[in-house]
């Protein structure tokens, strides 16, 4: 069974995201290469259009995610960040915000493009290459296990922006790694590598081969009963569902409010002018 994830703009449509159902695996593929993947609009919608359409497949066992090309994924498209800074409210270059939530979810469009595969009631497994930056390290972080090579660029980059973390990374973190780390790694953007990831427990396992190492780890979990293995991630995701709706409120809340900016706008500004940022004080 092949499917492909589309969206359509202006009368165009665009093939963003590729899933392959086999054997109970479901093989999900972010399919903007030229672009490492990176996320605009069109990108978001096509990725929590593909895992829709997996939640109430009956056939599937697990799911595997990946992206074509160099990257997982590198991140808000610059393009969205330059129309974020020119206050641009185009839809396919904007940052997801609290008016794209759809009736019955508790997330907007970008958290629910990592949130969405804690819903998908199997397993998913994320095999992570090259860049997953920002909103892409959460939408990884959105997997249950997540298999990455050691030389994968990991970065939690909002504040680098002038944002905050607003695509579920600050439920999907707890629990992963210690408090501490998180304001570390969130207050100063810093980019790290596989090892570290993994060190600190945000990567599950390390690969020099993390997709062919991702289709092994789902056929061994396909080997166990789909009722039990479901059954399990219910359980287990039970305590962070219940937390979730009001931390992703409070992200939508928060960054309503640094969004467009001064100081937003100048974190981008500065960069793309090559300069040191200018900022005001906080309100």
């Amino acid at each position: 069974m092949y499917w492909r994830a589309h969206y359509w703009h202006n009368d165009v449509m665009s093939d963003r995201v590729t899933v392959n159902i086999s054997d109970g695996i479901a093989d999900v593929r972010f399919n903007r290469a030229e672009k490492r993947n990176a996320l605009d609009g069109e990108q978001f919608s096509a990725i929590v259009e593909a895992g829709e359409s997996l939640k109430t497949n009956k056939s599937i066992r697990v799911v595997v995610l990946s992206g074509e090309g160099a990257s997982f994924c590198a991140g808000l498209d610059l393009a969205s960040m330059g129309a974020i800074a020119n206050g641009s409210s185009a839809s396919q270059d904007r940052q997801p915000q609290a008016s794209d939530m759809q009736e019955g979810r508790i997330t907007h469009l970008g958290q629910q493009s990592a949130w969405v595969w804690q819903e998908v009631p199997v397993p998913v497994i994320a095999a992570l290459h090259g860049h997953a930056l920002g909103a892409g390290c959460q939408i990884a972080l959105g997997a249950d296990i997540r298999i990455a090579h050691p030389d994968t660029k990991f970065s939690v980059r909002e504040t680098y922006w002038g944002l905050v973390p607003d695509c579920a990374g600050t439920v999907l973190l707890q629990g992963l790694v210690r408090p501490d780390v998180i304001k570390d790694i969130v207050f100063t953007a810093r980019i790290f590598d596989g090892r570290e990831a993994h060190e600190i427990g945000v990567v599950t396992r390390l690969s020099e081969n993390p997709l062919d190492d991702a289709f092994a780890y789902a056929a061994e979990i396909c080997k166990r009963s789909p009722d039990a293995v479901r059954g399990a991630k219910e359980l287990l995701n039970r305590m962070t569902v219940e937390y979730a709706a009001a931390q992703f409120a409070a992200e939508r809340r928060i960054i309503g409010g640094v969004i467009g900016g001064h100081n937003q706008r100048e974190a981008v500004m500065s960069d793309f002018e090559k300069r040191p940022p200018s900022y005001i004080d906080a309100k």
